[in-house]
């Protein structure tokens, strides 16, 4: 795939083909080129290859949660630290903040749409 005219990098993180394939459409509608993983262990062997720009996850995964994902991703050493967002069904106050101190950015609730994304991207200077 070509890169993106913005020349960033944006990583997806989750088990759901349907939720990659769905935030992949919004990412790239933003300028991102698109990067996939079904869990967190694979993106955090896409991380440690290739650090991307902005990192959507998934909190509930197999393998490796979005929580162990995000801990994990923020004790690499890398010359570039990501933004990370997650998106997941998980939407109480409680799991926002935890969420929060595991390093994450960001949060948003799924089902989202494309607006919602932008306008949360558009808030971190993500876009």
């Amino acid at each position: 795939m070509a890169e993106a005219a913005s020349g960033k990098t944006c990583l997806i993180v989750d088990d759901s083909r349907v939720v990659r394939k769905i935030s992949k459409k919004i990412a790239m509608s933003l300028g991102y080129r698109v990067v996939e993983a079904e869990n967190g262990e694979e993106g955090l062997a896409r991380c440690k290859h290739d650090m991307p720009d902005l990192i959507l996850t998934d909190w509930e995964m197999p393998v490796m949660s979005g929580i162990e994902f995000v801990t994990a991703l923020r004790a690499v050493r890398a010359s570039k630290i990501p933004t990370v967002v997650f998106c997941t069904q998980k939407g109480e106050v409680t799991d926002i903040h935890r969420g929060i101190d595991a390093g994450a950015d960001d949060y948003i609730v799924k089902p989202f749409g494309e607006d919602a994304l932008r306008a949360k991207l558009a808030k971190l200077g993500a876009r």
